[in-house]
C-alpha cells in the first residue's frame, strides 16, 4: 500500500483548485501543473496513446491483451479541487492502525476530526486513514480516483497474466464547478462505457445522480446619504433576505438525505447598492426539479409585484441531469461492477449520488458511465479523510472489472 500512499501524497501536494468565475479551460492556470505530471505518469508507467489536449483533457490506452473481440471499456477522474476551501499547501497526515479515537487534525488551532461527529470513522478502525492538517482539503476528491486509475494500470502492465480488452482512461479539469465534461471528446475516448472513480465510501456504486442547476439573483438597491436616507434609500441587503427567507427552510443541504432536493444558498456579495445571490438546486425527480427553478422565479416575480419595481434579477441555467435514464437500458454495466465488487471482498452500496460526476453528463453525451467509490469521506472540507485500504479495494475493482468484461461468452 506505500506505492498508493506515496502516488496519492504527490498528488494532493500540488494546488489544483478550480474556479467558477474565471471561462478558460482549464479554469486555473495551476491546474496544468498537475495535468503535465500525470502525462509523464502515464507514459512511463508503459501507457499507449497518451494525450493532452489544449484544454487540459488527457487520455490513454492500455491495449488489449486478448484475442477475441471485448468491449472498450473506460475509467474517468478529475483532478481539480473544489474552490469551497482551500487546496494549498496541503500537509497530508498518515494515521496507521487508527484506534478509533478522535483523531487531531491541528493542535493549535483545536480542530479535531471525530467519531463522535463523523461515525464512518468507526469504519476504519485498524487501518491506514489519511487527514489533513485542519487548514486545507485533503483532494482525495477525486485526486483518489486517479490514483486508483493510474496503479490499477500500472498494476495490469505488470501482471499480463490477468487477462483484458483494450482500456481508456480520462482524467479531466474543472469537474468541481461542473464543466468537467463539457470539452470531454467521446468520440475520441471510443469507449462503449465508463466508470468515473469518483465516489466516497467503499463499496458505494452509482447509477442515479441530481438533476442539478445553478441560480444567480442579483437584487438591486439605491445608494443615499444614510442621513437623509429616508425614503429614499433602498437596501439591498435587506431585500436579499427577504428572498433568502421566502425559501423553505427545511429544503437545504443540511436538511435533507436520501432522494430529497434542496436549495443551496453558497454565496452571498453585497452592498447598499447591490447583492447578489448564488444557488443550486439539485432533485433525483425531473418534475420536483422543474418545481423548483420555477419556485425561484415565482418569488422573484412576486416581490418585484410587491415593491413596484424590478429590484429583483434571475437567472437560472442547467448544469447536468439525472444519469438514471441513460444507464438502465444498460444494467449490465452497473452489474459487472457490482459483480466485481463482490469478487474482491466489497459489499456494494448500491444508492443515488447526492451530487453529480462528470459521469452523468458523460451518460448524456453518448458516454453510459456509473460511479465507483474512490474512498473519500468528508469532502471539500478540512475535515477529508481517506482510509488507504479503501483506495486499495478501488483498484481492486478496476482490475476485476476489466478481468469480468474480457471473458468470453
Amino acid at each position: 500500500m506505500q506505492q498508493i500512499i506515496n502516488r496519492f501524497i504527490s498528488y494532493i501536494t500540488i494546488d489544483t483548485e478550480s474556479d467558477p468565475e474565471s471561462n478558460t479551460t482549464p479554469s486555473t492556470e495551476k491546474q496544468w501543473d498537475l495535468a503535465n505530471k500525470l502525462v509523464e505518469e502515464l507514459k512511463a508507467i508503459g501507457l499507449s496513446d497518451v494525450t493532452i489536449d489544449e484544454n487540459a483533457y488527457i487520455m490513454a490506452t492500455l491495449p488489449s491483451n486478448v484475442e477475441h473481440n471485448v468491449p472498450v471499456i473506460g475509467f474517468v477522474s478529475h483532478f481539480d479541487t473544489s474552490p469551497d476551501f482551500t487546496g494549498a499547501n496541503v500537509k497530508p497526515q498518515i494515521i496507521n492502525d487508527y484506534d478509533g479515537k478522535d483523531i487531531v487534525l491541528n493542535a493549535e488551532e483545536n480542530i479535531v476530526l471525530s467519531p463522535d461527529y463523523f461515525e464512518d470513522l468507526l469504519l476504519y478502525k485498524g487501518q491506514t486513514i489519511i487527514t489533513t492538517d485542519g487548514t486545507t482539503l485533503l483532494g482525495a476528491d477525486d485526486k483518489a480516483g486517479i490514483t486508483e486509475i493510474v496503479t490499477a494500470m500500472e498494476y495490469l502492465i505488470n501482471h499480463p497474466e490477468i487477462k483484458h480488452g483494450k482500456i481508456r482512461i480520462g482524467f479531466t479539469p474543472d469537474e468541481e464547478i461542473g464543466r468537467g465534461a463539457h470539452k470531454f471528446d467521446v468520440e475520441k475516448f471510443g469507449a462503449d462505457w465508463a466508470y468515473t472513480m469518483d465516489g466516497s465510501q467503499v463499496g458505494e456504486l452509482e447509477y442515479e445522480n441530481f438533476n442539478a442547476a445553478g441560480a444567480k439573483i442579483k437584487v438591486k438597491g439605491k445608494i443615499v446619504h444614510p442621513g437623509y436616507a429616508k425614503g429614499k434609500m433602498i437596501n439591498s441587503m435587506y431585500y436579499a433576505s427577504e428572498f433568502i427567507n421566502a425559501l423553505p427552510r427545511l429544503e437545504t443541504p443540511e436538511c435533507t438525505e436520501g432522494y430529497e432536493g434542496f436549495f443551496h444558498l453558497h454565496d452571498i456579495e453585497g452592498d447598499v447598492e447591490e447583492t447578489t445571490l448564488q444557488y443550486i438546486i439539485r432533485d433525483h425527480d425531473m418534475d420536483k426539479f422543474e418545481a423548483r427553478k420555477a419556485l425561484l422565479e415565482k418569488i422573484v416575480f412576486d416581490l418585484n409585484t410587491k415593491y413596484e419595481s424590478e429590484i429583483f434579477q434571475i437567472e437560472i441555467k442547467d448544469q447536468y441531469f439525472n444519469m438514471k435514464e441513460k444507464v438502465e437500458p444498460v444494467m449490465h454495466i452497473v452489474d459487472i461492477a457490482e459483480e466485481a465488487m463482490k469478487a474482491v471482498g466489497v459489499t456494494p452500496l448500491i444508492k443515488a449520488i447526492r451530487g453529480g460526476t462528470d459521469g452523468s453528463q458523460l451518460s448524456y453525451m453518448g458516454l453510459p458511465c456509473p460511479n465507483i467509490f474512490a474512498g473519500g469521506h468528508n469532502f471539500h472540507g478540512r475535515y477529508e479523510y481517506v482510509p488507504v485500504e479503501s483506495m486499495q479495494k478501488a483498484v481492486d475493482v478496476i482490475c476485476k472489472i476489466a478481468e469480468l468484461t474480457a471473458k468470453e461468452k
